[in-house]
């Protein structure tokens, strides 16, 4: 079992878990993926921030920037400006996935569930 936690985010790793291996939360909440879910969500962060990184650069200082993706179920949108920014994910329940989820992390937790995410993703990988 993996576990690692900041202000205002916790995520949790234990592969041996049969359905919802995944435990991911922010401030007052808390839920469970199960691994396909989180590998998804990872791959989505992942994503948002490097469209976010690509384009901070052509920002001035002051001004806002949102970044938003749409895919398989999932819909993610990171808002801020060029240094900090919040994430906020959806989950629409569809046939295959009976439940919706609805989370967001503000800044700075953000930044740091959406680092913990990749770096778990990364070891676990080897």
């Amino acid at each position: 079992m993996i576990q690692q936690e900041g202000s205002g985010w916790r995520l949790s790793r234990d592969p041996e878990r049969p359905l919802f291996s995944v435990l991911i939360g922010g401030e007052h909440w808390a839920l469970e993926l199960s691994e396909r879910e989180a590998c998804e969500l990872v791959s989505l962060i992942a994503d948002l921030k490097s469209q976010h990184r690509s384009i901070c650069d052509q920002l001035m200082a002051e001004e806002a920037i949102t970044v938003e993706l749409e895919r398989e179920g999932w819909w993610g949108c990171l808002e801020g400006d060029r240094c900090c920014w919040s994430l906020r994910v959806i989950r629409s329940g569809d046939e295959d996935q009976a439940r919706g989820l609805e989370f967001c992390w503000p800044h700075p937790a953000a930044q740091a569930i959406a680092e913990a995410m990749r770096t778990l993703w990364d070891s676990s990988i080897d």
